[in-house]
């Protein structure tokens, strides 16, 4: 069985998460994006072996912990997709850093960039990789079909959607993705989104003004 713990961090309230396998104990960290001696107390309380750091997209606010995160726990940092890359670069990182008054943060690369349909192993856990490009080109979501679980990052929230106005953001892509990416799934599924509280496809396609069955797009 997967479990779960959510760490909002930084100014943001952005939802870091801890998934690991209940039977093992192995880990994964979701979007480290700061303070990251908090998430390696929340690792330490519940006895976690961290395996490996997974991004969902490159924005300063979900990944500005994971170089650090990835050194301290000898862990690889994966994701995200390729397509993303232009996002951690030092020179944008620090763009990022400095328009929102944040300590700076180096560039890195991945150990492993994802793909559609990759999957993640902790433990006896499997998470399936898909990519839902809009908020950023290689924007991924991460979905444990046994729990009826998926880590959406900054694609989807509980009565909203995720903005399409920084750098190569795509609005129609966007409602692509979770029309045709996330809502098939099943009404069923929760979500962690990156920011805010959970919720349930089944919930925005009923009330989602902005990507519900009743929206215009």
């Amino acid at each position: 069985m997967i479990e779960t713990h959510i760490i909002p961090v930084t100014p943001f309230q952005q939802n870091c998460t801890l998934l690991w396998c209940g039977k093992t104990r192995k880990a994964v960290v979701v979007d480290p994006g700061g303070e990251i001696e908090r998430i390696r107390a929340a690792i330490d309380k519940l006895n976690l072996s961290v395996e490996r750091i997974l991004l969902t997209h490159g924005h300063i606010d979900h990944v500005g912990g994971a170089a650090a995160l990835s050194a301290a726990l000898a862990a690889p940092i994966e994701g995200p997709h390729r397509e993303d890359g232009f996002l951690i670069e030092g020179v944008y990182l620090a763009r990022q850093c400095g328009m929102f008054g944040l300590p700076p943060v180096e560039g890195f690369t991945p150990a492993r960039w994802l793909d559609d349909g990759d999957e993640i192993h902790f433990g006896d856990e499997t998470l399936r990789v898909i990519h839902a490009p809009g908020h950023t080109p290689g924007h991924l979501v991460y979905f444990h079909a046994g729990a009826r679980l998926a880590q959406v990052g900054d694609v989807l929230f509980r009565d909203s959607i995720g903005r399409t106005d920084f750098p190569r953001g795509d609005h129609p892509a966007l409602i692509r993705s979770i029309r045709e990416r996330l809502f098939p799934l099943g009404d069923d599924i929760r979500f962690i989104p990156g920011h805010g509280p959970m919720s349930t496809f089944g919930r925005e396609r009923a009330r989602n003004p902005y990507v519900g069955d009743g929206a215009s797009v």
